[in-house]
C-alpha cells in the first residue's frame, strides 16, 4: 500500500500512513500527522498541529486546525467547522491552541460547528447544522443551536429506541432486560378513590439494603445526568412524578427505557454505565442506594468502564 496525492492536492507531511488518499486541492501541512485509510476530500486543509488516527473520512471544505485530536473510524461531514480560540483577534495568538478530542467511531455531520477545547465522545453523533458548546458524551446523539441531546447510539451506531424495548411487567413483578444485571420492577399499586398508593418492601422488592436515598427535581428538559458508574453501589430508580428516560449500559448492550410512573423502577447493579434524560418539566426522580456517598466509588470515564467490564469478564 501507499499514499495517494492527486495532482492537484499538496501533502506537506512525511507523516501520513498507507492507504490514504488526498484528494484535488486539499492541502496538508508538515508537521500534520494522517493515519493509514484516510480518506481526506477535496477542499480539505490540515493545519500543523493535527493528528488524524485510522480509517478517517473528511469529507469537502472542512478545516482541521492546530489543536484537533482525531482518533480512529472518524466520520467528519462537508463544511463541519472547528475553532481553537475562544476570544480570536486579528494578529493576536494564544499562548497554546485549545486542544479538541474527537474520540474513535464519532461521526459529525455536514455544516456543523465545534467550539473549541471540547471532546466528542466515542461513537456521538452530531447532527447536520449543530452547535456544539459542550463536550459530548460517548454514544450521544446531539442536534441544535445550541446542541442538545437526543438519542443515544449503541456500538452499531443503530438508535437505542429500535421499538425492541424491554416491556415492563403490567402487574407486580421483576422482568429481565437485554442488558446484563439490569431488570425492570412493577411495584404494588393501589387504586383508591381517597388517593393511590404505590409501595415497595426491602429487600424482597427492590433487591438491596437501602443505606442512602437522593431527589432529582427541576432538571431542564435539555439536561442530562448521571453519566457515570459504581465501583460497589447498586441503585434503583423510581420516576415518582413526570416522566424520564434512563439509559442502561453494560459495554456490550445499550437500551433506553422509559420511567413514567410511580409504580416502575429499574435497579443498575455494580458497573452498569447509567444516563437519565428527557426529563419531564415536572420530573421527580427517587434513587435508592445501596452505599454511604464515596466519590471513589464513581467511575466518570465511559474508557475506564470498558477497562472494568473486561476486567470483571477476564478479558
Amino acid at each position: 500500500m501507499s499514499t495517494f496525492v492527486h495532482e492537484l492536492g499538496r501533502c506537506e507531511s512525511t507523516q501520513v500512513g498507507d492507504g490514504t488518499r488526498i484528494w484535488a486541492y486539499a492541502h496538508v501541512l508538515p508537521g500534520a500527522r494522517v493515519g493509514r485509510e484516510c480518506n481526506i476530500c477535496d477542499h480539505v486543509f490540515i493545519e500543523n498541529d493535527v493528528i488524524i488516527g485510522d480509517r478517517v473520512t473528511v469529507k469537502c471544505g472542512v478545516q482541521l486546525w492546530d489543536g484537533l485530536r482525531i482518533e480512529d473510524d472518524v466520520f467528519i461531514g462537508p463544511n463541519a467547522t472547528f475553532t481553537n480560540d475562544r476570544f480570536p483577534r486579528s494578529k493576536q495568538y494564544p499562548e497554546k491552541f485549545a486542544i479538541t478530542h474527537v474520540e474513535r467511531g464519532a461521526s459529525i455531520g455536514a455544516n456543523a460547528t465545534i467550539l473549541p477545547g471540547l471532546t466528542i465522545g466515542q461513537h456521538a453523533m452530531v447532527g447536520a447544522g449543530a452547535v456544539v458548546t459542550r463536550s459530548v458524551p460517548p454514544f450521544a446523539i446531539v442536534i441544535g443551536n445550541p446542541a442538545r441531546i437526543v438519542g443515544y447510539v449503541d456500538g452499531q451506531t443503530r438508535s437505542s429506541a429500535t421499538g425492541k424495548a424491554t416491556v415492563p411487567p403490567a402487574t407486580p413483578g421483576i422482568t429481565e432486560t437485554g442488558v446484563r444485571g439490569v431488570t425492570l420492577h412493577r411495584m404494588k399499586h393501589v387504586h383508591d378513590m381517597r388517593g393511590d398508593l404505590t409501595a415497595g418492601e426491602f429487600p424482597r422488592d427492590i433487591p438491596f439494603e437501602v443505606k442512602r436515598y437522593f431527589i432529582v427535581h427541576d432538571v431542564p428538559s435539555a439536561e442530562t445526568r448521571g453519566e457515570h458508574a459504581h465501583r460497589e453501589c447498586h441503585q434503583f430508580l423510581i420516576c415518582v412524578h413526570g416522566s424520564c428516560a434512563v439509559v442502561a449500559d453494560d459495554g456490550t448492550r445499550r437500551d433506553e427505557f422509559i420511567l413514567d410512573s410511580p409504580d416502575l423502577g429499574i435497579h443498575l447493579p455494580p458497573l452498569t454505565w447509567g444516563i437519565q434524560y428527557k426529563y419531564s418539566a415536572d420530573a421527580v426522580l427517587l434513587v435508592f442506594a445501596s452505599q454511604h456517598y464515596d466519590a471513589a466509588d464513581y467511575v466518570r470515564s465511559y474508557e475506564e468502564f470498558i477497562g472494568h467490564r473486561r476486567a470483571a469478564r477476564g478479558t
